[in-house]
């Protein structure tokens, strides 16, 4: 029997509001977010949601909100004070940058151990040693909007915090990493869709995502995860001058990280990768709502969407299952894949930028200029 609203918990109330969110806010800890956010979090987070706040970037402040929270009762012993004084942010920047080499010598530098060792058995720390700096900017920032939606603005222009932020980068330097250390390409995506042979509705769905992911211009982890079927336009098959006609679809994007929605972006997958999606809908009889779904252990398709971490653990266990390196791949290697198949293909640029939809031509031009140097002259001349 279902418990009444008075009778509910504070922590099973707070995570029956999240729920009243997820559509827009997808969360696979649900449950540890409402032991760890406060009422009040979880009413800012609600605000921003009616305010219209794009879905990635609400995941984002709900992921570092819940961070900044698990990282202030370690330190501290206690919630996050809003706002936080100047020396609250001086002590997060200095737990997050700092220099491996004093720490060496100086067990004390940076992050304190139980520290470290709490956040670590929460899951919320991972890698070993200091921070990114654009991590650490980010959080800085979302704390910033997270505080002035609740209406004081704090203390994060001062002098004192973009100074220690800047001596800490020039003392702690950390190499810029790629989001996916490489990029999926042709050859190997076609490794990855070996593994999925057979026509289980695990094999179909997976075989969906990495053919649709990737055809259709190298879609986000965010914008696969949340694609509907009311996205979904059929359009008439591609007339082949040798061979039967090819089907086609349209997907209309939405709102998307680099667009509003009020534009309609649309990009088109055309042959096998409608083939595969078709399979996989019609063996999961899927008509209506979420594309791709979690599926249970006794094969039971949930109704509701798989959320963007799942599509990076699903790229990641193919690549395990062809017999490649997981820690050099992930999801953003699809996009990145993309247009890095496209330059070796010798598709123009714009082309490609029209299916991959990237703003940035400085950042889609990288991909193809990689290519060409690594087969150009400049690189042959021995």
């Amino acid at each position: 029997m279902a418990k009444s609203k008075t009778s509910l918990t504070a922590v099973e109330r707070r995570a029956e509001e999240l729920d009243t969110i997820a559509a827009v806010l997808p969360m696979e800890r649900r449950d540890e977010l409402a032991e760890l956010l406060t009422d009040q979090d979880i009413e800012t987070l609600r605000h921003l949601v009616n305010q219209g706040m794009g879905d990635n970037t609400l995941r984002a402040l709900t992921s570092d909100l819940a961070y900044l929270e698990a990282w202030g009762l370690a330190a501290t012993g206690k919630s996050l004070p809003w706002p936080a004084p100047e020396a609250m942010l001086l002590k997060f920047v200095a737990h997050h940058l700092w220099d491996p080499e004093k720490r060496a010598s100086a067990p004390d530098h940076g992050m304190p151990a139980d520290v470290d060792e709490n956040l670590r058995s929460q899951k919320f720390l991972k890698s070993v040693g200091p921070h990114a700096p654009a991590t650490v900017r980010r959080r800085l920032a979302n704390w910033s909007t997270l505080t002035k939606w609740r209406g004081p603005d704090g203390a994060f222009t001062s002098p004192a915090l973009k100074s220690a932020i800047r001596l800490a980068i020039r003392a702690a330097p950390r190499q810029r990493l790629r989001k996916s250390a490489k990029a999926v390409t042709g050859d190997v995506l076609a490794k990855l869709l070996a593994t999925c042979a057979t026509d289980s509705l695990r094999d179909l769905r997976d075989r969906a995502i990495l053919m649709v992911a990737f055809a259709s211009g190298g879609r986000r982890r965010s914008e696969i995860a949340g694609l509907r079927c009311e996205q979904l336009t059929v359009e008439p098959p591609i007339e082949m001058p040798k061979g039967p006609p090819l089907p086609s679809l349209a997907i209309h994007l939405g709102r998307t990280k680099t667009t509003s929605g009020e534009q309609d972006d649309i990009v088109y997958l055309t042959g096998r990768p409608v083939e595969a999606l078709n399979a996989w809908m019609a063996a999961a009889k899927i008509e209506s709502g979420s594309v791709f779904r979690a599926i249970g252990r006794w094969g039971t398709v949930s109704r509701r969407a798989i959320d963007p971490q799942s599509v990076n653990a699903i790229i990641k266990r193919r690549v395990e299952l062809a017999g490649l390196d997981r820690g050099e791949f992930s999801a953003h290697g699809l996009r990145s894949g993309y247009l890095t198949e496209a330059a070796n293909r010798g598709i123009p640029l714009p082309e490609a930028m029209e299916q991959s939809r990237h703003r940035s031509l400085q950042q889609a031009s990288s991909y193809y200029n990689s290519a060409e140097r690594r087969s150009g002259r400049a690189a042959r001349l021995l």
